[in-house]
């Protein structure tokens, strides 16, 4: 008669792996649970910032046509923060805000961004030492619909309520959308959206509009795009 004969030295390890394996599964179930509860506390957030009023006008550079909009929004609701992302040279945005007369106090421009990912990447910092709860995110026909998309998985993992409004441009448009760009940018955002509520990266350049040197502009050569009609008066 034949016997199957198990190895004594087999036993130890089946009993280390079946360890490591509920440990494994302990381990799950913790990070699924805090997963849910983290989900269900963004949407609890979410659904209270929807109702209260836009506390921040967030643009996003790549026409100057936005940061003309947000001039003349500025001068109907002055008490709201501005921040231009990426935007046109500084000097450029100061004589569009001097040209409409519109304050200056509460306008910032970060000037760290230069692709759509990192104009969340350097705001959203910013955006939470301010406590913001609802952003009007300020873009163009052809930003869409990649800049809304990314700015509710971004903004919407802090518990930021968005809303979009649309400026038209006119000549050619300084964003082209591609399916490849879009679907990259979707991909690092889904990751980014986890990883930025502890990674906070800070941006080295943000300045405050009321603060901008025009005084050290006036020996630089600098070129605002031709839509905004911009005359420099010494």
């Amino acid at each position: 008669m034949n016997r199957k004969v198990t190895s004594s030295h087999n036993v130890p390890r089946r009993n280390t792996l079946l360890k490591k394996w509920r440990v494994l599964r302990k381990i799950k179930i913790c990070l699924g649970l805090l997963l849910s509860i983290w989900l269900v506390f963004t949407t609890i957030t979410l659904v209270s910032a929807s109702s209260k009023p836009v506390d921040t006008f967030f643009v996003l550079g790549g026409s100057i046509r936005r940061e003309m909009y947000v001039a003349k929004l500025t001068k109907q609701y002055p008490q709201v923060r501005v921040l231009i992302s990426g935007g046109s040279p500084d000097v450029c945005i100061w004589l569009i805000f001097q040209r409409e007369v519109a304050a200056m106090a509460n306008v910032w421009l970060e000037k760290c961004a230069s692709s759509t990912f990192s104009n969340f990447y350097y705001s959203i910092p910013i955006l939470r030492r301010w406590h913001v709860h609802k952003v009007m995110l300020i873009t163009s026909p052809t930003h869409l619909p990649r800049a809304k998309w990314l700015a509710q998985i971004l903004l919407g993992a802090h518990g930021i309520w968005v809303e979009t409004e649309v400026v038209h441009e006119q000549g050619i448009p300084g964003n082209r959308e591609y399916w490849g760009k879009t679907g990259l940018d979707l991909t690092r955002s889904l990751l980014w959206a986890g990883l930025s509520q502890i990674i906070q990266p800070q941006c080295s350049q943000v300045t405050k509009l009321a603060d901008v040197d025009i005084k050290a502009w006036q020996d630089r050569s600098f070129k605002c795009e031709r839509q905004g009609n911009l005359e420099w008066r010494r």
